[in-house]
């Protein structure tokens, strides 16, 4: 069991303090509501672009690194489809620094051109590298734009295409600032050896003066189901032919959303897994071969990828998968298979929840999600999962008219 104490402050700052007495250290979290699901669909990449520009100087600190490094601390932040996060750890006798240098951030960021062009051009090569120059690297927005037609999950936190990040101006960066970093669509959480009194001290004195803003309304577009079967082909410069299937799968706070992700660890967790056994060691179809969820807040996607092996070709090793997938319908798997992956789970879970830095990550989360209590519940969710429960939704969501594949060739193979 995490305790923990929750309170808000005045101007809609979700403030949680969770203290552990193990670390002379102190978390500091502050998650915003705001992913690239927020995001304008001719302004993409914008989430991301502020997880750098966050990091290029406030209104009264030029330099955000500097000041936490002299106080002993670290820090890194990453986006995702639903949210941004950025979190510090420093040790307490220097927790203010971090509350100091978090609140004026929050505040106001230094607007400039040079700091937006200087963040602009480094997101724009990390574009470029992650997407253009890497082997392989436009699967997943390939596969995004394949599965979803309407909702924004149909590009990649990184952006949809360069230009929207090389036409992003700074009244375009201020907009979005304004209607998404705001104490009343963030959550503050603080872990380490420190009391509530201690914490809500500096969170009153540092954040309760930042204004409550006007959010940008939540207008996100439902996905349709998908009702036909989705194909595509590329070829690129990659040295193999990889396989991708996606299905549409439930949302985060869904019933079913435990039973798919203990689906995806019977699958393919580990050199005992069914894929990896079958298709990797007896059949040698697949030289790797996984399966995975996606693990967004709305519907997200449940995804197999595989490199199969020499001599074999994309539609034969997809034949053989789809064999395998058509096991895990037909018939129930058994308690022992069952309760290795719910022990699996177990032993995860605890295992993220012993560090203080990941506690204060995994609060600010679920809070976002829905309610930080939910990390003591969470397991209740993967225990309650029956064998009936996994062929049921393995049943409703691997079907032909729910599933988008993706062939991807390799040039060395294409014939003319």
């Amino acid at each position: 069991m995490i305790n923990f104490e929750k309170y808000i402050l005045d101007n809609g700052l979700t403030v949680i303090v969770h203290q552990d007495k193990t670390t002379p250290m102190v978390a500091i979290d502050v998650c915003y509501k705001v992913g690239s699901r927020d995001e304008d669909p001719a302004r993409t990449g914008f989430a991301h672009l502020f997880e750098h520009l966050m990091f290029g100087g406030s209104k009264h600190i030029p330099s955000y690194d500097e000041p936490l490094q002299k106080a002993g601390g670290d820090n890194n932040a990453y986006t995702t489809n639903d949210l941004t996060n950025y979190y510090l750890t420093v040790p307490k006798v220097n927790m203010e620094t971090g509350f100091w240098l978090e609140s004026d951030r929050m505040l106001e960021l230094a607007f400039s051109q040079k700091s937006l062009d200087v963040q602009k051009n480094v997101v724009i090569e990390e574009f470029k590298q992650r997407n253009l120059n890497q082997p392989y690297g436009d699967v997943w927005a390939l596969i995004r734009g394949m599965a979803y037609q309407v909702h924004p999950y149909r590009w990649a936190t990184i952006g949809q295409e360069i230009s929207h990040i090389e036409n992003a101006t700074l009244s375009h960066v201020k907009d979005f600032f304004y209607h998404h970093y705001a104490p009343n669509n963030a959550v503050l959480v603080v872990t380490g050896d420190i009391t509530s009194a201690e914490v809500m001290k500096l969170a009153e004195k540092w954040f309760s003066t930042i204004p409550a803003r006007e959010l940008a309304p939540k207008n996100i577009p439902v996905e349709p189901p998908q009702t036909a079967y989705r194909e595509q082909t590329v070829y690129r410069d990659v040295p193999n032919d990889a396989l991708y299937m996606a299905f549409h799968m439930a949302d985060r706070l869904h019933p079913d959303y435990y039973a798919t992700d203990m689906i995806s660890d019977v699958l393919s967790n580990g050199n005992s897994s069914r894929l990896y056994q079958r298709l990797v060691q007896e059949k040698k179809i697949f030289t790797t071969l996984d399966a995975y969820i996606s693990g967004d807040y709305d519907p997200g996607l449940f995804i197999f990828s595989g490199n199969p092996s020499e001599g074999i070709d994309l539609e034969e090793a997809r034949a053989e998968l789809e064999n395998e997938i058509e096991l895990i319908k037909l018939a129930p798997v058994d308690a022992r298979e069952l309760e290795k992956v719910k022990n699996k789970f177990e032993a995860n879970l605890i295992y993220s929840e012993i560090s203080y830095q990941n506690k204060a990550q995994n609060l600010a989360t679920l809070e976002v999600l829905k309610d930080a209590a939910l990390i003591n519940t969470q397991m209740d969710g993967y225990r309650a999962v029956s064998a009936t429960d996994i062929q049921m939704v393995a049943s409703h969501i691997f079907v032909p008219e729910n599933c988008s594949v993706l062939y991807y060739r390799a040039k060395k193979q294409k014939h003319d």
